[in-house]
């Protein structure tokens, strides 16, 4: 992978001292990577590596202190989404990464977009965590209220190695159009967005839970369309792809965009290597659906209320991590 900034999320502070004595614990790193600052999984992942984290000196959980795993200190990175996740999680670079279910699943089978490539059989899940919905935005000056209305626009359709480019050329085959018929660009949704207010932009695609930050600041600035990905053309995709499934914008949701929108959503998953400890994993999976957490999860994101344990195993195609699973045999969500 190209050597690239890492922006952290989730900062750490190590007591000294419990009772007055100094405690010595070797602390323990893990990392988390996530996408772009703007996007969904850079919040959510600094909340659950804060959630996760207990580090070296901290008051224990039952005297009111963190209730994540000892010694362990996880942080956020920042980084290029699902593929590139996937990809340092292998190159053994990541500890862990948040993926999107099409993006892991062809990973760990080699099919797909890894067929023809080794396939990342070591890939394993920690849980599911919440739908990404399928974002396709276009300026309302575009006249773009369709998938088909993109021929011959300036589309972004993310950066390489991204997830939502994956699934665009889904949709754009879907819909009987290639990259040949519309002029591609390839940005994160931050600069795609500021693109669009600059009048070079007609429509970029993202993919990620709403509300988008990086959406919902440009649709506060200018009139944006938020184009349906619906009809006989997205049953095609939902048909032949079983990871994604329909997901609605609720009306509100983006500043001048008052009606519902009908789109299509796939799986944002939490995923490690088999070859982290399974004590670890199991303790980080403990961690995560703590009473504790969920407060976290509630109060810091939108998002944030959609993570729960009754859809923790859901859409997950590749196998769970031995830790993980032995949590979710013992809560009762696996027999």
């Amino acid at each position: 992978m190209n050597r690239r900034h890492f922006t952290l999320a989730g900062v750490f502070l190590t007591g000294l001292a419990v009772s007055g004595v100094a405690v010595a614990q070797q602390p323990q790193f893990f990392r988390i990577g996530t996408g772009g600052t703007a996007g969904t999984y850079y919040p959510i992942g600094g909340l659950i590596a804060n959630a996760i984290s207990s580090p070296p000196g901290s008051r224990p959980c039952d005297e009111g202190g963190s209730c994540g795993v000892p010694g362990l200190i996880a942080t956020a990175l920042s980084a290029n989404g699902s593929v590139a996740n996937v990809n340092a999680i292998a190159s053994g670079s990541l500890e862990s990464g948040f993926s999107q279910s099409d993006v892991a699943t062809w990973a760990q089978t080699g099919t797909g977009i890894w067929e023809g490539r080794e396939p990342v059989e070591k890939l394993r899940a920690i849980a599911n965590l919440y739908p990404e919905t399928i974002h396709l935005v276009a300026s309302a000056d575009s006249g773009i209220t369709s998938v088909g209305d993109l021929r011959g626009k300036t589309v972004s359709l993310d950066e390489p190695g991204s997830g939502t480019l994956v699934d665009a050329h889904i949709i754009l085959k879907a819909y009987g159009l290639t990259e040949d018929d519309i002029k591609p660009a390839y940005l994160k949704p931050d600069q795609a967005a500021e693109r669009m207010r600059d009048g070079a932009m007609d429509a970029f695609f993202f993919v990620g839970g709403f509300p988008a930050g990086a959406i919902a600041e440009l649709a506060s600035q200018d009139d944006i369309t938020l184009v349906p990905i619906s009809g006989p053309e997205a049953a095609t995709v939902l048909d032949e792809y079983r990871f994604f499934a329909e997901n609605t914008v609720p009306g509100g949701t983006y500043e001048g965009v008052d009606g519902d929108v009908t789109t299509i959503s796939v799986g944002a998953q939490w995923v490690t290597s088999a070859d982290q400890p399974e004590e670890l994993i199991y303790e980080i999976t403990k961690a995560l659906w703590n009473e504790n957490t969920r407060k976290l999860l509630d109060a810091g994101h939108q998002k944030g209320k959609e993570i729960t344990i009754d859809t923790a195993l859901d859409g997950i195609g590749i196998p769970l991590h031995p830790g993980a699973e032995k949590y979710y045999r013992e809560a009762g969500l696996i027999e």
